[in-house]
């Protein structure tokens, strides 16, 4: 014989078949109180867009990849970046506020800044104890991710105007230890930008989020606009680079005299012709200059 339960489901089924309505039953207590016990669904991780870089591309047109044999040119760079690091590290000759904050610039256009600071974040990318952001900060003419072959998308810009949050304007890559940050949406105010409130607020933020990041910034050049001075205000170290037999020296000093204030200031003699590899047309001296308004020594 069936139990009363039993019997009561088989009724309810029954008239349900018929298209009786019938009310669901009220949870029990026991019941409703397992419903408020338990937990909302997680929220879904937030990541960064993941972006892949033809390696086999950049080495060919120069960039020194982390898989690619050694090479002159990956030498000077890790040459290069030594006292850079020491810096940021709080290892040189004097604590230096952003010091972990690179802007690479140039006197004037075409002397190779772009294609320097692509190499220094590439050679950067392959220490153990560091990861590198490198920022197209040449937001009137942005050429990092062109020289990558990546489209341009939300980035810096939108970063301090509030527009975009961050997970939504840096860029992963198949580079482990390489992030990218494009110039973002083009503003008739960029100067302003990047002289606010909010501009500082976000190069605090990127300096000391990560201890082990070291930020590189593709600036415009010194002479050409205004921006790259107000950049320079918040750099811990400038490297500027000069290309042999162009660039006058009035220009480099001219330059010198715009970010006297950044307490280490580095120079690279770029397309310097010497054996072997001259017919490649690149090759570095270096040379540097540290305390308000010191003088760097010659590059050779």
């Amino acid at each position: 014989m069936s139990s009363l339960i039993e019997q009561a489901a088989q009724r309810l089924a029954q008239l349900r078949a018929a298209g009786v309505e019938v009310p669901e039953p009220a949870p029990t207590a026991a019941a409703g109180a397992a419903a408020v016990a338990a937990p909302p669904p997680a929220a879904p991780a937030v990541t960064s867009r993941r972006v892949e870089l033809d390696l086999d591309l950049l080495a060919r047109n120069g960039i020194v990849t982390p898989n690619a044999p050694r090479s002159r040119l990956g030498d000077q760079f890790r040459v290069i970046k030594r006292p850079l690091l020491q810096n940021a590290s709080g290892k040189g000759a004097s604590t230096i506020n952003h010091a972990n904050l690179i802007m690479i610039t140039s006197a004037l256009p075409g002397e190779g800044k772009t294609f320097t600071a692509l190499n220094l974040a590439m050679s950067i990318a392959t220490e153990l104890d560091h990861t590198v952001m490198l920022v197209d900060a040449d937001v009137a003419r942005p050429a990092v991710l062109k020289n990558l072959g990546l489209p341009e998308g939300p980035g810096l810009l939108d970063l301090i105007d509030g527009s975009v949050p961050m997970h939504e304007a840096l860029l992963r890559t198949n580079v482990d230890k390489l992030t990218l940050l494009p110039s973002g949406t083009p503003h008739q105010r960029a100067t302003e930008m990047l002289a606010s409130e909010g501009m500082r607020r976000l190069l605090d933020d990127i300096a000391n989020r990560y201890p082990d990041r070291i930020v590189i910034f593709d600036s415009p050049p010194l002479l050409l606009t205004t921006e790259s001075r107000v950049l320079a205000t918040n750099m811990g170290q400038i490297v500027i680079v000069v290309q042999a037999g162009r660039t006058k020296q009035s220009d480099v000093q001219a330059a010198l005299d715009t970010i006297e204030a950044c307490p280490v200031r580095l120079m690279l003699l770029n397309q310097v012709r010497s054996e072997p590899e001259a017919a490649y047309g690149y090759g570095y001296g270096y040379g540097y200059g540290h305390g308000r308004g010191g003088e760097p020594k010659p590059a050779t």
